[in-house]
């Protein structure tokens, strides 16, 4: 079955003009993604210092070769931080050093041989009536906000939540609503992913703090219940034999609670709007097998929720023909990379059960991709199809194109506006 999509035209402006942060690019990406990878498929951007690499072949050799290309900037705040928001993080005992995604180290292996394990497909296969269970509660209070007023979001009655109470519950997490830890996360993504002014980097410090300092409470408390993810942790060896140390363990926290939440939300925020934008297609995804998963995975491939990754280079390599030198930063355009025509055909239409679908780098490749990339598929799966179910009457509201979270790395609807049919 293929779907139809409006098609993308190269922009009339030239490269330069490029802001990975303006409403131009946040609000339609793709024409400027087609362009980088017909034009200059390794770019410079000289707004924010990277090297934009824009084809799915070279971004593979990259996420493949971590020896050449290093993790260590992928955590690295895009805007820098004032001396005040910088003082709040410090005073809080602040640090992110490697654990996960930002690891080249020889601890990263078995640090992520301990995440994987929580979100193996044994662990998600059970999770799965966690996630109905959770998923239905969530709609029939959703539903019952639309029966009365005639329509209403999705985004924060169902979409942003559900992954959070699935992750609290996956990984032994309490003591802390799960409103309080969707605020934590998204701060954290806005300040270090983000172009807040300096006003704004003073909001958000404080609640990246307050969420740093709860973490390492969790993990120095010794309290965590056995077999939960912090008592994991608390429980893991280094290469050496010695015992982890309370701060990369609370790096491990902090990635992992930001990346299985949010980007997670994310993705089943644009999945519900890109199913209800298609006609006749919401109704047969509550009982057509298999078609729920196969719409989930088109969306990662033509829009995920992740839609950057940043790497270093070690050494003066040539990567699209361009020589770089030693300590380049590179920008991965991993959304860009799913519409690259010499790998998918009719890139710009949503094609479910594409026969090379799982060729997108939606999650990486490599050492380094996502150990969550099952539950997030499984999770927006059930949220689409639970949706559907519960909620066969209604249709995308009118109202506009919604707000878009435009951060460097993670782009996504910030409402899903529904109405009664």
């Amino acid at each position: 079955m293929t779907l139809s999509a409006p098609d993308t035209a190269p922009p009339d402006q030239p490269l330069g003009l490029l802001d990975l942060f303006g409403e131009d690019f946040v609000g339609d990406p793709y024409p400027w993604l087609d362009a980088l990878r017909a034009e200059a498929p390794v770019h410079h951007d000289p707004r924010t210092g990277l090297w934009l690499v824009s084809r799915h072949e070279d971004i593979r050799r990259v996420l493949l070769d971590p020896d050449a290309f290093r993790p260590d900037n992928a955590q690295h705040a895009v805007t820098p931080l004032p001396v005040g928001a910088l003082r709040v993080l410090a005073r809080a005992g602040f640090g992110l050093p490697p654990a996960l995604a930002n690891n080249g180290t020889a601890s990263h292996p078995g640090l992520r041989r301990l995440v994987t394990r929580f979100f193996d497909a044994r662990r998600v296969a059970a999770a799965v009536p966690v996630i109905e269970r959770i998923a239905d509660e969530l709609l029939e209070a959703a539903g019952a906000r639309i029966d009365t007023s005639g329509g209403g979001d999705l985004f924060t009655s169902f979409a942003q939540v559900l992954p959070c109470r699935v992750l609290m519950e996956l990984l032994g997490i309490d003591g802390v609503p799960a409103a309080t830890l969707i605020r934590w996360s998204d701060a954290s993504l806005e300040l270090f992913w983000g172009r807040p002014g300096p006003e704004r980097q003073l909001e958000l410090a404080p609640l990246v703090a307050e969420f740093h300092q709860w973490l390492t409470r969790t993990v120095r408390a010794g309290t965590a219940p056995p077999g939960s993810f912090v008592a994991a942790l608390a429980g893991h060896r280094l290469p050496g034999g010695e015992p982890l140390d309370a701060e990369t363990a609370v790096g491990a926290c902090f990635f992992v609670f930001v990346a299985g939440q949010s980007t997670t939300g994310q993705l089943i925020a644009t999945v519900l709007r890109r199913a209800l934008a298609e006609d006749g297609l919401w109704p047969r995804l509550a009982d057509e097998p298999g078609l729920a998963e196969a719409w989930v995975e088109e969306v990662l491939r033509r829009e995920p929720p992740v839609t950057t990754w940043r790497r270093v280079t070690a050494r003066p390599v040539t990567l699209g023909g361009v020589q770089l030198p030693e300590g380049a930063q590179l920008l991965l355009m991993l959304m860009g990379s799913g519409s690259d025509p010499e790998v998918f055909g009719a890139p710009e239409r949503m094609c479910p059960h594409r026969a090379n679908v799982r060729q997108h780098l939606a999650f990486g490749v490599g050492r380094h991709r996502c150990p969550g990339a099952s539950l997030a598929r499984t999770e927006a799966a059930v949220a689409l199809r639970r949706a559907a179910r519960r909620l066969p009457r209604v249709r995308q509201a009118e109202d506009g194109d919604p707000p878009m979270l435009g951060l460097l790395s993670f782009r996504a609807p910030l409402r899903v506006a529904v109405e009664q049919r």
